[in-house]
């Protein structure tokens, strides 16, 4: 235990932080998160103060952290806890696989951490461990891995302290057996590490598949009005559900100014816009899709009337809007318009 890190949700077992906690690092490293963390807890200290939250509040919280349906279900998941349980988390592990957005590995480390049950927590740090001390070359994403590598760590668990061992783990993944430059000297475990005796740390562990990359082209419309500038809300199930940008032209390709008039068109918004100037393309890597985006200057034609879905927003909305780590940066360099 000496040797943990102190970090601020490690002091309590409220259910709620811990909760919060583990959502906030599902694809967020420790040091960002922790700051999101202790924000959160500041504005909604108790899951009955999330639940009455608005979306829009939650989501603008979140921004930056992105996955922006963990902070859906992380909002649903609270009124669930509020509106069926009276306020209080389930205890079981079967009772919290019930609230949205919580999967096995939640599930099984609020059930150790909060109310000692021995439930395995099977994470990337504990499959990189398992793998390495046990010299398991079955592919983790595999079902078959998935199946050996959850008996394996049931099997492994204390049933006296099942949230420090659980933590424990993760913690020795995070911090020592990391997928590179490990620390294998002060690795308390290499001396039964099978990867250590063999040489096979760096093969450890095994993913049979790779997921498919796909790229996409945002050109995106920078329209002045008066006092800022034309935004839309993001709808459908794409990514950014329920997050504002700039109105949004998405093309097969990167285009040109003359494509982007064609695209115009396509979107039945006229041709006869005056483009004055492309800004980027701008690179932006999510964790399926690398988004090529292209923020446009432009002006439209006179007696254009914008889509209904279109709003023009000042400088004091646009600071209450929440956006796309992406369009934040872009905001940030225009001065807010």
């Amino acid at each position: 235990m000496e040797h943990r890190r102190d970090l601020p949700w490690r002091h309590t077992k409220d259910p709620y932080r811990i909760w919060l906690s583990e959502v906030i690092l599902q694809q967020t490293r420790v040091d960002q998160g922790r700051a999101y963390w202790e924000r959160f807890v500041a504005k909604w200290p108790t899951v009955q103060a999330l639940a009455a939250a608005s979306e829009a509040e939650v989501l603008k919280l979140w921004q930056g952290l992105g996955y922006y349906s963990r902070a859906r279900n992380l909002l649903a998941g609270a009124r669930q806890v509020v509106q069926e349980h009276y306020g209080h988390f389930p205890n079981t592990h079967a009772g919290l696989l019930k609230l949205k957005g919580v999967g096995d590995y939640t599930a099984a480390a609020i059930a150790s951490i909060c109310f000692g049950r021995p439930d395995a927590v099977l994470d990337g740090n504990v499959f990189r461990v398992l793998a390495r001390v046990f010299g398991i070359s079955t592919p983790i994403d595999s079902t078959e891995g998935r199946k050996r590598f959850r008996a394996l760590a049931q099997e492994l668990i204390d049933p006296a302290n099942p949230g420090d061992h659980n933590q424990a783990l993760m913690e020795l993944g995070a911090t020592v057996c990391t997928p590179r430059n490990q620390t294998c000297l002060l690795c308390p475990l290499q001396p039964q590490c099978a990867a250590f005796a063999t040489g096979t740390i760096a093969r450890l562990p095994v993913k049979a598949g790779t997921v498919k990359v796909r790229t996409r082209h945002f050109n995106y419309l920078h329209i002045r009005t008066d006092t800022g500038l034309y935004m839309h809300q993001r709808t459908g199930k794409d990514i950014w559900q329920g997050l504002w940008e700039p109105p949004l032209l998405e093309t097969e390709g990167a285009v040109d100014a003359a494509g982007l008039r064609k695209a115009l068109k396509k979107a039945c918004l006229d041709g006869r816009w005056t483009i004055s100037h492309p800004n980027g393309p701008v690179k932006h890597v999510l964790s399926h899709q690398v988004i090529q985006a292209v923020f446009w200057e432009v002006s439209p034609p006179s007696g254009w009337k914008a889509p209904a879905d279109w709003r023009p927003a000042d400088h004091a909305r646009l600071r209450k809007l929440a956006v796309p780590r992406l369009v934040e940066r872009w905001l940030v360099e225009q001065g807010g318009a």
